[in-house]
């Protein structure tokens, strides 16, 4: 394909269309659409109407999916195209919890030497949304229980975004996905613990101790482990009667 460069070649191209954007905000849509159950764990993900949905065509949408395969968050099955993942199994969990306690408490070691004054700011204002939004509210109880989740997920990608390692943290944030849509599926009370792990979190960011962070990461990864472990257990029990 030849570049059209107008009456005055001289000025170079015209800029393309910013493909790579449109893109991504269509990756980030049917990825809300995963994270929001819209699209149900092992529904099948039917492109066209996707694309409908968003209004563009459906290539974007498969470049999308084609993103969420290498993630695990979507499948393509023979004769069936892509497939939301099912949630995981008290195997698939119990690994994922495995893989976390060997990242996490490193990308806090390494972002306790990183964090400047604005992201110690913001990771403070994440642990005042998630206490705002624990606060018991039977009408709001689901947009709560969002909200807490969302600022959840949130505090965990700063810290992996802060250890300076874009490897490391682009393997958080794809296990975290999985963590955030298994929590969205399967609720659970786990508020105040998981506040109180965040805040000792936070304290030893900022004193800048990078042993302590760690130490306290592996330890609300373990906790966070022990709280849904015995609830797994007990709804595999119930399905299985």
């Amino acid at each position: 394909m030849r570049l059209m460069f107008g009456d005055d070649e001289a000025r170079g191209p015209r800029p393309l269309p910013a493909r790579r954007a449109l893109v991504d905000d269509v990756y980030d849509a049917v990825l809300g659409l995963l994270m929001d159950r819209v699209i149900e764990p092992g529904a099948r993900v039917n492109i066209d109407a996707v694309a409908r949905d968003l209004d563009v065509s459906p290539t974007p949408v498969r470049e999308a999916l084609t993103r969420l395969e290498a993630e695990g968050l979507v499948a393509k099955r023979a004769l069936k195209g892509y497939v939301a993942a099912p949630l995981l199994d008290a195997a698939g969990l119990r690994d994922l919890y495995d893989m976390r306690e060997l990242l996490e408490p490193e990308a806090a070691r390494r972002a306790s030497t990183h964090l400047d004054a604005d992201i110690e700011s913001e990771l403070a204002e994440s642990v005042v949304q998630m206490r705002a939004a624990s606060a018991p509210d039977a009408e709001e109880s689901f947009r709560n229980y969002r909200r807490f989740i969302d600022e959840d997920l949130h505090f965990h990608h700063l810290i992996a975004e802060q250890a300076q390692s874009p490897l490391l943290s682009e393997a958080i944030v794809r296990l975290r996905s999985h963590m955030h849509l298994y929590r969205l599926n399967f609720r659970h009370d786990f508020e105040d613990d998981t506040l109180s792990e965040h805040e000792s979190i936070l304290a030893a960011l900022r004193r800048r101790d990078p042993e302590a962070a760690a130490e306290a990461m592996r330890t609300h990864i373990a906790k966070s482990y022990d709280r849904l472990g015995p609830a797994i257990a007990r709804r595999a029990e119930n399905a299985s009667e």
